[in-house]
């Protein structure tokens, strides 16, 4: 079982009590009436499916019900940090991911 620390709650909890709701960072197009259909089907349904490190958008169904991003290694299933919506993430793709503390979030 994986336990995912809340960055609003502060608590490590179990798994159960999230969801998980797909790739964090994606930008909206300014001017949605500008889209071609092609550019507006890829924002809808197109993203990214590394193999490695990745950011996710997840909630807190059961806890707090907020919303705040993992980064995570799609391999390993090992959750490199937690932080909160409008952060940046400290580990890239680009970065060597380090272990990290209970702080920014771990999974066990």
């Amino acid at each position: 079982m994986m336990h995912i620390f809340c960055p609003y709650c502060g608590e490590l909890r179990e798994e159960e009590e999230f969801h998980v709701k797909g790739q964090a960072h994606i930008e909206r197009p300014k001017d949605p009436d500008a889209c071609s259909d092609a550019e507006w089907g890829d924002y809808l349904f197109f993203r990214n499916n590394p193999r490695g490190v990745h950011h996710e958008l997840w909630i807190h169904a059961v806890g707090c019900r907020k919303y705040f991003n993992i980064t995570r290694h799609t391999v390993t299933y090992e959750i490199l940090e937690t932080y909160r919506m409008g952060e940046q993430p400290t580990i890239t793709g680009e970065t060597k991911a380090e272990p990290t503390t209970q702080a920014k979030g771990v999974s066990a």
